[in-house]
């Protein structure tokens, strides 16, 4: 079996992380977001995921180069030369995506993290004998996500509505998708929306069928549902796997730490905090509802939550962050060239620090949703 992924553009929505990386590349919860949907699909029995990719593919695949070793799955590139939007992609993947075996293909947005349940889909997609089968969620505020009105019953979708001005309904396209063959058929290669274009047709034929996920879900394209998503899933990993959270006399809640990660004294940390590789806390520091990528160092007493420190950045003594974003390489008084200076005692609320600027004023304030530009 086989699975196309669709990487996507320049995540816009999620800089300044993706300034220099691709978003699939993003830690979550101390792995690259894409890493948890490819060892998802492996663990049910895909053999090739194809990489649908329109940004940076030299330096996804040189990163994933070695997973497909580890993973024993076959990972190749689709690379597209202009945005196809997410129909395009599986026309431009035909001759990966389509072979003998007539076996239905997984699609996933790369934004999407849950629990994966692929195996319930594989078995609901076979018991329906449609052409397509989508997975959908309840969420609150639908208007933002495309609108899937189904039979309860029996899942048949009625209509697929893209990001509706009225409610008409609170499932929604979880961008989780297990498509027959023959639904490639329907997509020319140019740019077409799978939600706008092609499953609307296929539901007109009564063919297309929706499964309601089972547990957690979430869009981890922007920096606060990021955050939100990560809550999820600790909460989800703390039923599963409980194992591999962090425990200990300063750690509150749900905390994944990973083992190279160096805790100070008097530290407090979470809930909801992922610490990653190489990272240094040091004492007295307080964490929560936040991410810390690789090497990342927190120095004494600094306070953060609701906020994603990126690569081997550096947040100063005494400084607090909350709902603040910062891009890769953002240190404290460095004499380093071509990085970002923060000083101590630093505060930030709402705001997103690129990598490669300048701040060099002590006791500096960035509040409401300010970006640092060039």
């Amino acid at each position: 079996m086989k699975a196309l992924i669709l990487v996507g553009g320049f995540g816009t929505r999620l800089r300044p992380l993706t300034l220099k990386h691709p978003k699939p590349l993003v830690e979550f919860a101390n792995k690259p977001m894409i890493l948890h949907q490819i060892e998802a699909l492996k663990a049910i029995g895909v053999t090739e995921v194809v990489l649908a990719i329109n940004y940076k593919p030299e330096e996804m695949m040189n990163f994933l180069k070695d997973f497909d070793t580890k993973l024993d799955i076959k990972i190749t590139c689709s690379q597209e030369t202009e945005p196809l939007g997410t129909a395009g992609p599986l026309a431009l993947a035909r001759d990966k995506l389509i072979d003998d075996s007539g076996e239905p293909f997984f699609v996933l947005n790369s934004d999407v993290i849950s629990e994966y349940p692929l195996k319930l889909m594989i078995e609901f997609h076979r018991a329906h004998g449609g052409e397509a089968s989508i997975m959908v969620t309840k969420v609150d505020e639908p208007s933002k996500y495309g609108v899937v009105v189904m039979e309860e019953s029996t899942g048949k979708v009625k209509r697929f509505m893209e990001k509706p001005k009225a409610f008409v309904g609170n499932n929604i396209n979880a961008g989780i998708y297990l498509l027959n063959q023959s639904v490639v058929d329907r997509i020319e290669l140019k740019p077409t929306s799978i939600e706008k274009e092609v499953f609307p047709k296929i539901a007109a034929e009564n063919k297309l069928y929706a499964m309601a996920l089972p547990g957690f879900w979430m869009d981890i394209g922007q920096p606060m549902d990021y955050i939100a998503g990560l809550r999820l899933y600790l909460d989800s990993l703390r039923k599963k796997s409980p194992s591999k959270l962090a425990i200990g006399p300063h750690i509150v809640g749900n905390v994944l730490v990973d083992e190279t990660a160096e805790i100070g004294e008097g530290c407090l940390v979470g809930p909801d905090v992922a610490v990653g590789p190489g990272c240094v806390v040091e004492s007295g520091a307080r964490l929560s509802s936040c991410s810390l990528m690789s090497g990342v160092t927190i120095k004494k007493h600094a306070c953060i939550s609701s906020s994603i420190i990126g690569w081997s950045s550096t947040v100063g003594q005494g400084t607090r962050l909350e709902k603040t974003v910062l891009g890769e390489a953002v240190h404290v008084k460095t004499s380093l060239e071509g990085v970002v200076y923060v000083c101590d005692d630093f505060y930030s609320n709402g705001g997103a620090v690129f990598p490669d600027r300048e701040m060099e004023s002590s006791n500096l304030k960035l509040e409401s949703n300010v970006r640092v530009w060039d």
